[in-house]
């Protein structure tokens, strides 16, 4: 397995519950898949360098996780989905 880090961008305008259940699920998706997941941290409510969707702030998170090709592509097919999730990028670590 190999590792990941994954940093998503939340809709700023969800309440705390929902910006936790969201963190939940992505986490949920990599264990369930037998992945394991390092942490995530919560960087918080940050200004984004343009705007995206008409929003000039957006909930960051970085989660590190390791786990298979197969995580990530269900990672992003899952992100890329959600309507609350403005922005996601998956990188391997060395």
């Amino acid at each position: 397995m190999a590792k990941y880090e994954m940093l998503y961008l939340l809709n700023n305008d969800l309440t705390e519950e929902a910006k936790e259940a969201k963190i939940a699920k992505f986490e949920n998706i990599v264990t369930s898949m037998g992945g394991a997941v390092a942490g995530s941290d919560k960087w918080g409510t940050k200004k984004t360098a343009y705007p995206i969707k008409f929003k000039n702030e957006a909930y960051f998170v970085l989660m590190t996780f390791e786990a298979d090709g197969k995580v990530v592509e269900e990672l992003k097919r899952i992100a890329g989905i959600d309507a609350d999730v403005v922005r996601r990028l998956i990188t391997k670590l060395n």
